[in-house]
């Protein structure tokens, strides 16, 4: 069932988002809130997608060529958790400010932040050149890319989200699972145009080119994102507060930080579902399209195409899988669409990785291609606007971000790297299917906890639990 709203919440829906669309300047900055979360998500999700294809597929080489392969694997994917680990920090740091200061302007500075970090990490020298600093440097960057990364997609979500029509806000809010999905489509193609090169070139120079190559990107992705409209929920919302200030003059500033903070802690049930939803979605999410392909490259030692390859096919059938998961949210609810997806990739586990033990790459690669299918794309559509309804406007952008980026950390971050000890210590993968399963379970279990919040007023004060 949709969210029951009140009469006056109905009319606040419509101060905000209808009534911005109702204008022809509203519509026009609803358009560019959509392209600029899609184009900057697609930058940010760019450089994580860089890093994971290059931990799984060169940074062994590179960064750990004195170590035997299963060990070098499990050091590249080390360092590519360290990002997840900076996550929370940037979460609450950009957070705070997004809920204080405003939307646009930490949209701004993410994309900036991560714009540097990647690049830089093409400037690394190998291990060759300068020894244990170069995965040294490694690791700093890494740090950097996830504290804008912590914000970043977050942001995006709650834009669009607080921007959409209440009725189309499941399928609005999935441009930003496109933007994800478009920043791996264009991660992959230039590593399929990379790996054509000849291996000395591309250990000396040619794993350098995706890095460099995002920073003429970032630039733009910064320049629209610089022209466009603050959301018309956060727009209400400073109005209101600026309204309250007036009327209360008596009450001191340090005693509104104080009940500000009060509040901010006083509901903590829907940060912990999204924890759980998070966990749900991230950790198969970064086994399909981290692990496994570093699994199937180095572990099975298959063509580097082949994996590489799925992750393209992938990301081409995304742009119909995502919007498809957004709208079937806005018909049936946000809860029984990402349960759904759930139990599938509980479901998908065990099946999967005998299928990759064939090593025929006509069954790996659509082996792989499922797995992301739910994992990556599916899932992350369908969770796009139930987090933002999940939080109240207040501390919204703050609290969604640091539960998903909790859960990331707990998750998505430490998946690839746990998935890597279980085949360091045990040699089989029987122990990562039983993992991919339980990260799944998680999330399903979750939604029987969670409300459904489909249809639910963005200006309200309270979370939705």
């Amino acid at each position: 069932m949709p969210y029951k709203h009140t009469a006056s919440a109905v009319t606040q829906i419509q101060h905000a988002s209808e009534a911005c669309l109702a204008t022809k300047e509203g519509r026009k900055g609803f358009g560019r809130a959509i392209f600029s979360c899609w184009l900057g998500t697609t930058i940010e999700y760019a450089d994580f997608a860089l890093y994971g294809l290059a931990a799984g597929i060169i940074f062994g080489d590179v960064f750990f060529p004195n170590m035997t392969p299963s060990v070098a694997l499990f050091a590249s994917f080390a360092t590519y958790s360290v990002g997840f680990i900076a996550r929370p920090f940037g979460a609450l740091v950009f957070g705070w400010l997004g809920d204080r200061k405003g939307r646009k302007i930490v949209m701004m500075m993410t994309v900036i932040l991560m714009g540097i970090s990647t690049t830089l990490i093409g400037l690394i020298p190998s291990y060759a050149h300068i020894g244990i600093w170069a995965p040294a440097c490694l690791v700093i960057l890494r740090f950097m890319q996830g504290l804008g990364a912590g914000a970043a997609l977050s942001g995006g979500t709650v834009i669009l989200g607080e921007f959409a029509p209440p009725a189309k806000r499941g399928l609005v809010s999935s441009v930003v699972a496109l933007g994800s999905n478009s920043g791996t489509l264009l991660a992959s193609l230039v590593w399929l145009l990379v790996l054509t090169l000849d291996k000395e070139s591309l250990l000396d120079w040619g794993w350098r080119i995706p890095f460099l190559s995002s920073a003429l990107i970032a630039i733009v992705a910064f320049y629209i994102r610089r022209h466009m409209s603050e959301t018309p929920v956060f727009e209400r919302y400073k109005a209101m507060l600026a309204e309250q200030r007036l009327q209360s003059l008596v009450v001191s500033e340090h005693q509104q930080v104080t009940d500000e903070k009060r509040r901010f802690w006083q509901r903590t049930k829907a940060f912990w579902v999204m924890v759980g939803l998070r966990i749900g979605e991230n950790g198969p999410s970064y086994l399909a399209q981290g692990f496994i392909i570093g699994y199937v490259a180095n572990a099975l030692m298959l063509d580097k195409f082949i994996p590489t390859s799925a992750v393209f096919i992938s990301s081409i059938l995304g742009f119909l899988i995502i919007p498809i998961s957004g709208y079937l949210s806005d018909c049936f609810g946000r809860r029984i669409t990402y349960r759904c997806f759930c139990l599938l990739l509980v479901l998908y586990a065990f099946p999967a990785f005998i299928l990759l033990e064939s090593r025929e790459p006509m069954i790996v690669i659509p082996t792989i291609v499922i797995g992301m299918g739910l994992a990556s794309l599916g899932i992350f559509g369908a969770q796009a606007a139930w987090g933002v309804e999940l939080f109240g406007v207040a501390n919204r952008y703050t609290k969604m971000a640091v539960a998903k980026e909790l859960g990331a950390m707990l998750s998505g971050g430490t998946a690839p790297l746990i998935a890597s000890a279980f085949l360091s210590f045990t040699g089989h993968w029987w122990p990562i299917a039983c993992y991919f399963s339980l990260m799944a379970g998680i999330g399903f279990i979750t939604t029987f906890f969670a409300p459904e919040t489909r249809g639910r007023d963005l200006n309200l004060l309270e979370d939705a639990i």
